[in-house]
Formats: C-alpha cells, sequence, structure tokens
C-alpha cells in the first residue's frame, strides 16, 4: 500500500503520540542502565561551538531508542526529531548507537540529557553538557607607572566573563610571584576574578616583564603584560684618563666621572676629602684637570653624582710619586717570599747549633785531663798540682792546652 503526503506525516506523528504516551506510562519505572548495556558520555563544549551526545546500546533487543532534553522533551525518537529546533541534527542511527549533534551551543542548552532504551522498565543514562564561556582579554592595572628602588609597588589583574571561573597566576620574569585572588559570581552565572600582587623592586627590576597568565578550560595562553619601570640612584665610577702610569711630581692628572642613573644624573660635583681641591684645579663637566702634580695634593678625590632618586659617589686616591720613580704601580710585597727566606735561615741557623753542639760533646773534658794528670797518686791537694803534667814542680813552666 502507498502512503503519500499529509497521510505520511499523520503517520509519523501517530507513531510519536503512541511513543510519547509509553514513555509517560512508563516514566516512573525509570531507572539507570549500568555501562554494560546502555552507555553515554559527559561532555564539555565552549559556548558557540558543537556537542554531540552519542546514546550506544551494547545488546539492542529491538527496543527503540530516544533522546531526552533536560526538560525531558523528546529531542530525537529513533531517526525522528519531533523537537523543532533545528540546531540538533541527526549524526548516526543504528540499533546500536543514535548520535545527535547540537550546534550553537548555548548556556541554555545546559543540563543533564537523558539517553532512553525502551525496555521493560525503560532504561537511563545520563549525559551532563557543560558549557564553558572563555574570559575575555586579562586588563593588568599598576598602582603607580613608575616606582623608586627599594619601594613597594602593587599591580591587579583582572579575568571578567568566564565560566566556571578563571584562574590567574604571576611571573615576574622567570620568578613565580604570590598573590591574592577574590572570585566574584555574576547574575547570569559567569564569574569574575580579580588577583593582585605586591612587591618590593630593585634597579634590576627595571624593564623586567611583570605577566598575569589566566588558566581556563576554554582557552590557553590568555596573558596580560607591564613592564616595571624602576628609578634608581647614580651608579658612579672614575676612570684614569691620564696618565697611564705612576703619578709623578710635575705630571698633570685627568680624571673622568662617569655616572649612570634613573633619571640620569642631573648633578655631578667634584670634592676632595678633608681637604680643599687644589687651587688651579680645573672641573669641566664630569672631568677634573689637576696640572704640575705635586706631594701637596696627595688625597681622596671624590665624584658624588645625584638625581631625584638619591647620590652615590666614587673615590680616587692619589700619591704623587718622585719623577725618577719607575714605570708602573709599586710592587707589593710578597709576605709568602719573605716568610719561605726567614724559614731557610732559621733552619739554617738550627742546624749550625747542632753541629756545634755535637762537635763541644766530643772534645768536652780535655782542659780538665791535662791539668789532673798525676793527681790520682798525691798525698793531698798542694802535691796533686804540683805533681801535674808529669810532675813538673815549677808553676811557672805549666802549660795549659784549649782546644
Amino acid at each position: 500500500m502507498a502512503i503519500t503526503g499529509s497521510g505520511s506525516l499523520a503517520i509519523s506523528f501517530s507513531v510519536f503520540m503512541i511513543s510519547a504516551a509509553f514513555l509517560h506510562k512508563g516514566a516512573a519505572e525509570t531507572v539507570t542502565v549500568d555501562s554494560q548495556n546502555l552507555a553515554t558520555d559527559n561532555v564539555s563544549v565552549i559556548e558557540g561551538e558543537t556537542a554531540t551526545i552519542s546514546c550506544r546500546v551494547r545488546n539492542n533487543d529491538d527496543s527503540v531508542i530516544q533522546l531526552l532534553n533536560p526538560n525531558r522533551q523528546t529531542i530525537y525518537f529513533r531517526d525522528l526529531r519531533p523537537l523543532k529546533d533545528s540546531r540538533f541534527q541527526l549524526v548516526n542511527f543504528s540499533d546500536n548507537e543514535l548520535r545527535v549533534s547540537l550546534s550553537n551551543v548555548s548556556l541554555s542548552d545546559e543540563g543533564r540529557y537523558v539517553c532512553q532504551l525502551y525496555t521493560d522498565p525503560p532504561q537511563e543514562a545520563y549525559a551532563d553538557i557543560t558549557v564553558l564561556v572563555p574570559p575575555g582579554s586579562p586588563i593588568i592595572e599598576s598602582r603607580e607607572d613608575v616606582v623608586s628602588e627599594g619601594n613597594e609597588t602593587e599591580l591587579t589583574c583582572i579575568s571578567i566573563g568566564s565560566k566556571p571561573a578563571a584562574s590567574i597566576r604571576w611571573m615576574k620574569g622567570e620568578d613565580d610571584l604570590t598573590a591574592e585572588t577574590t572570585v566574584e559570581e555574576t547574575y547570569d552565572r559567569m564569574f569574575t576574578v580579580t588577583s593582585r600582587v605586591r612587591f618590593s623592586v630593585t634597579k634590576e627590576d627595571d624593564g623586567v616583564p611583570v605577566d598575569c597568565i589566566v588558566d581556563h578550560p576554554a582557552v590557553k595562553d590568555l596573558l596580560a603584560q607591564r613592564h616595571l619601570e624602576v628609578l634608581y640612584k647614580p651608579e658612579v665610577k672614575i676612570v684614569v684618563t691620564y696618565p697611564d702610569g705612576l703619578t709623578r711630581e710635575g705630571d698633570n692628572l685627568d680624571l673622568t666621572c662617569i655616572a649612570e642613573g634613573k633619571p640620569h644624573p642631573h648633578q655631578i660635583n667634584w670634592l676632595r676629602v678633608d681637604e680643599d681641591v687644589p687651587p688651579h684645579a680645573v672641573v669641566t663637566g664630569s672631568d677634573l684637570l689637576i696640572e704640575n702634580l705635586n706631594k701637596s695634593y696627595n688625597g681622596t678625590y671624590r665624584c658624588v653624582a645625584s638625581n631625584a632618586v638619591g647620590e652615590a659617589y666614587d673615590d680616587y686616591v692619589l700619591h704623587v710619586y718622585d719623577p725618577k720613580a719607575s714605570e708602573g704601580a709599586p710592587q707589593k710585597i710578597d709576605h709568602a717570599v719573605i716568610g719561605g727566606v726567614v724559614a731557610v735561615v732559621m733552619f739554617a741557623i738550627l742546624c749550625a747549633l747542632i753541629v756545634l753542639g755535637r762537635y763541644f760533646a766530643r772534645h768536652k773534658g780535655t782542659y780538665f785531663t791535662h791539668e789532673a794528670k798525676g793527681a790520682d797518686d798525691a798525698a793531698d791537694a798542694d802535691t796533686a798540682i804540683i805533681n801535674a803534667e808529669g810532675g813538673h814542680n815549677n808553676t811557672d813552666e805549666k802549660k795549659e792546652y784549649y782546644i
């Protein structure tokens, strides 16, 4: 029998009404099926993109599969779409799968979708659609545009209109920063995240980037950056322009003061510590020239540079040498060499003492042996003295030997 035109539409509509009545009758008896028979998956989708819901049946006994929206309205009954929302499109229909796509997803589409299998009782599996809303570009603000070294600065980063709430982290160069973060939920279920960092700066931080990095499941590498501008006091260094070697009497001395800071030093001064600068010394900008040196000019010469942040200085110690002084800087005393020489000398003295000691020990008692010769047979002390040296009784002829 051929059925055409409105008759076909009427039969399709009748089938839908009968199926809907059957669903309503058995709704109170529904159970959640385990993954061994009816299965589906949760879906996360970015707002404006397409979500796909798949209802899968492992063992189908010719039971009907349908897909319901969170309001339990039928989206697809088998391969028929009763719901008048053209964003839902059939991707695949078979005895084992009903797969449907939803394009241009919005927040109103979020919720729990039901895969239902007509059995007795009906079996259900649930697919939760989560709509992700990426945050807008983060905004980074600073309490002050310029900060002086040693002071504290504060930066704030704001991420607006995301779902779920974004997370914010900070980096200064290659270093992580610790932040204070607050999250605020708005009336439309969106979130605004505010993060704030505070830290002290040094001159090395000048020009260093500070990054506010926003992490969110819907977007990657969302970043706002601010370069630090740090003011710092001058760094000062004195360079000897002339002479290259020793400063001798009659020579000229030319010194240059190099000063760098932010802002650039607005003033550079030369002075002599605890004394006056020689009257004929010439200061030209950052240069100091002293002609015809003599020893009365010896002392410490200081260059002082200053800017809006502070001041700093460097010293040069002048020592004027005799005109005939050798080239190059005075040689430093090598204490190690002196110590070695002293050790060798002391060792030599010690060896000499040992040799002399052994020599005298070997010849000890020679004098007493000659003088006491014959004393053993003497009756008394006087006789012993007279008999000394072979019994000579003439004391004037006594000889003594010293060795």
